[in-house]
């Protein structure tokens, strides 16, 4: 195709281009944003204009900031090498990989590839169903899934989704998915103030297992280990020991989706790892790669994976799945180099000391009018915006698509919960590359507080 100029190319993204997450109404009048350049933290679009981009490529993946040339090489690398074959075979980069994860996680010990968030807590949910065929339990199969968490676009891992907009127009949804309450202190779905609470949030879990029929019919639970696009909520530190203490009561296994906080995002390797918990499933995605390339994966305990070589007789005893793009040796390669990355820079360094900056210079807007809560671990974090501080009323969606404007204009990108939770899609979200220097989240704070101050009046 022939160089086109940017006239040509935004007519034609309006005419053949569907956005993800976007309304397209508003290219009738509007523009698109058309990204062609990224360095670090800053992308430039199409005319130009450059941005601070405080959310690692809208959707927080980018760990490793913009621009890195090595990742590019070893994946060009690895195709010139060898770009393809299915995972029912192995190749050098996916198996280096494979065994690099049980080193960073020990306990879990066999690790299955794909190629998105969504498709890997697919494979957690077909694994935990098809293991307890196997053993005979053929009535246990529920999973029970967090409200206000986010675990995927296709039709199982949004039935285990606890964002109401986001499900909304796509039921009906897999049977034998359950919701118990989440573990917002600052919403506390029991009314409760924590200090004086009996961390009713996690007991909820225990009963949501009975009210699914105990341990005969419930499976799995899944969990964020942080509440990402549900408003950035960590949980306080007595939570995954009691729901990991429950889980064992009534053999349930524990899936921790780690598409987002895994590969430094909070200042650990993963997210769990803050806590007292030692899941028996965890899923990761997004910062596996830094998205320099797809790539995800399902990580299992042993007494998960043993199951499905127990019967060599039975022709069908066997985790009969597979991933297509799960043998793209080149993701794997750009997965590897990624670690490799943050080990050699110290990035998990660097995000606990600019997280605790970030976080502290956040939590110095908590005495203006508009914010309700400061909450996040690393670099991670969420401010949650209201109109009354007393009775936690949220912004209205047009209030805070103007806060977001204002951010915007100011040339940084930040992101919100978004057509996710009915009436309480009002928390800004952030999380910069782990790369993020000072000067970028004063710039980034920056520009909220002044937002926040114009939109007040």
């Amino acid at each position: 195709m022939a160089e086109l100029t940017t006239e040509q190319l935004i007519a034609m993204d309006k005419d053949s281009l569907w956005h993800h997450l976007f309304q397209h109404k508003a290219l009738e009048t509007n523009n698109p944003l058309i990204v062609t350049g990224g360095k670090g933290l800053m992308i430039e679009d199409i005319s130009g204009k450059q941005y601070l981009d405080a959310v690692s490529g809208a959707v927080w993946c980018v760990n490793i900031g913009y621009g890195r040339e090595r990742m590019a090489k070893a994946v060009y690398d690895q195709l010139i090498e060898m770009p393809y074959y299915a995972g029912s075979a192995g190749n050098i980069p996916t198996i280096k990989l494979a065994g690099k994860l049980k080193e960073l996680l020990p306990r879990l010990d066999k690790t299955f590839f794909a190629n998105s968030g969504s498709e890997a807590n697919e494979k957690a949910f077909k694994a935990v169903r098809q293991m307890n065929r196997l053993k005979g339990n053929n009535e246990k199969y529920k999973i029970l899934y967090r409200d206000r968490d986010y675990h995927g676009t296709t039709i199982g891992a949004l039935s285990a989704t606890g964002q109401h907009e986001r499900k909304a127009d796509y039921g009906p949804f897999v049977p034998g998915f359950s919701s118990f309450e989440h573990a917002c202190c600052y919403r506390c779905p029991f009314g409760k103030e924590y200090g004086s609470c009996e961390i009713e949030c996690a007991q909820a879990v225990e009963w949501a297992i009975k009210r699914e029929g105990g341990a005969e019919q419930v499976a799995a639970i899944i969990v964020e280990p942080i509440t990402a696009g549900g408003g950035i909520i960590k949980p306080v530190p007595e939570y995954y020991p009691m729901v990991q203490k429950i889980c064992k009561k009534y053999d349930v296994e524990m899936i921790m989706d780690e598409v987002v906080c895994g590969f430094g995002r909070t200042g650990k390797w993963f997210g769990h790892l803050h806590f007292d918990v030692d899941p028996d499933i965890m899923t990761t995605a997004k910062g596996m790669a830094s998205a320099y390339q797809p790539l995800s994966c399902m990580m299992a305990k042993d007494h998960i994976f043993n199951v499905f070589k127990e019967d060599a007789s039975d022709p069908l005893a066997f985790f009969r799945d597979i991933s297509t793009y799960g043998g793209c040796a080149g993701s794997t390669a750009a997965g590897l180099e990624n670690i490799a990355i943050m080990e050699e820079e110290n990035l998990l360094d660097n995000t606990v000391k600019m997280g605790e900056y970030m976080l502290g210079q956040l939590n110095e807007l908590r005495s203006m009018d508009l914010v309700g809560d400061v909450r996040g671990e690393g670099l991670f974090a969420g401010v949650e915006l209201v109109v009354d501080k007393k009775t936690k009323q949220a912004v209205s969606e047009a209030q805070m698509a103007q806060v977001m404007a204002d951010i915007a204009a100011q040339g940084v990108l930040c992101g919100r919960t978004n057509k996710s939770l009915p009436g309480l899609n009002n928390t800004v979200t952030l999380a910069p590359a782990l790369v993020a220097t000072k000067e970028d989240i004063d710039r980034i704070v920056g520009a909220i507080k002044n937002s926040l101050e114009k939109n007040a009046k």
